[in-house]
């Protein structure tokens, strides 16, 4: 009996079975699976696909069954061997350097958007632009997302400084509120 079931084993059948199997799931639940093989868990799933932790919960458990798998783990590990790891988007800084060494000088407009139809200053290659020359950075980024600066870059000391001069403000205009209500207060008793 032990002989007859070890002729009738076929790696490459059950392989083939497992992909089949593979095949079966959703993209959700095939991109949840993935970031388990990154050992993530499900709230950071969540955080990562803009999703509910409950819905990662609830993707998770219908691969488990599709898969036939007990633990998460095992289903991650099955979906990373028949379709590989989990690609993650990686973010890119809005301001890149440009490299000297493709930089074509007049043949093509090199880091700046041409408006026919909008008013602003002529660029280096007499298009009409608005952006500004890539030479200017502000030093001092501004403590809330821009459009030219989407997400929040700063470091440590520029947070810093950004929490004092709040603050400062904050302080000033509280005591100018109250010296007008002090002043308020003496005309009226006038």
């Amino acid at each position: 009996m032990g002989k007859a079931l070890a002729e009738s084993y076929d790696p490459a059948d059950m392989d083939a079975q497992v992909a089949g199997r593979v095949a079966r799931l959703s993209a959700g639940q095939l991109d949840c699976l993935r970031l388990v093989d990154q050992h993530l868990n499900s709230k950071e799933i969540a955080a990562e696909l803009k999703i509910s932790p409950h819905t990662v919960d609830q993707r998770i458990r219908g691969a488990l069954q599709i898969l036939g798998v007990e633990r998460r783990t095992q289903a991650a590990r099955i979906v990373a061997r028949h379709c590989g790891p989990y690609q993650r988007l990686i973010h890119q800084p809005p301001y890149v350097e440009p490299d000297p060494a493709t930089v074509q000088p007049m043949g093509t407009v090199s880091n700046q958007i041409r408006h026919a139809d909008r008013a602003g200053g002529a660029g280096a290659a007499g298009f009409i632009t608005e952006q500004r020359p890539t030479s200017f950075r502000p030093s001092l980024q501004m403590p809330f997302a821009t459009r030219s600066n989407p997400r929040n870059e700063m470091s440590v000391g520029q947070r810093l400084l950004w929490i004092v001069l709040i603050s400062t403000g904050a302080a000033f205009s509280a005591g100018m509120y109250l010296a007008g209500l002090e002043s308020l207060a003496r005309l009226l008793d006038r």
